[in-house]
């Protein structure tokens, strides 16, 4: 898997998540489909940030001066505030809010199942393997 897996996961998250919208206020009712939302979304953010952080630091140039630095302060100050608010609002219930956080989770692995057992990793190395050849 390349570093677009956690892109492709992000882009299916809001997939899934823009379906769920309609269906999760019919049925679950506004507050926990807002939470279930938010959730989602800030997880999403928490991942955005991470892989920032991650591909900042770790290049073959070496590591950037201030990008470590600025991701650092507002996924720990920021984000991680955000979710400690999110989790204090008496409407939202926090079993919403943690389907919310791991809603990406579940896709990514998913996701990965789903490479693993349709073998999607070694028939695209097997195709840039007869691409050198050729």
């Amino acid at each position: 898997m390349g570093l677009d897996f956690i892109d492709r996961s992000l882009r299916t998250t809001g997939i899934v998540l823009l379906i769920f919208l309609p269906f999760g206020l019919y049925y679950f009712g506004v507050y926990p489909t807002i939470a279930v939302l938010s959730g989602t979304v800030w997880a999403m953010f928490n991942i955005m940030l991470l892989s920032k952080l991650i591909r900042s630091v770790i290049r073959p140039e070496g590591v950037e001066n201030i990008g470590p630095v600025l991701v650092v302060l507002v996924l720990f100050v920021l984000l991680f505030a955000a979710g400690y608010f999110l989790l204090t609002i008496p409407q939202f219930d926090p079993m919403c809010l943690l389907i919310g956080f791991t809603g990406l989770f579940a896709i990514m692995f998913l996701k990965a199942v789903g490479r693993w057992l349709t073998n999607a990793d070694e028939q695209s190395s097997n195709t840039r393997n007869i691409q050198k050849v050729l």
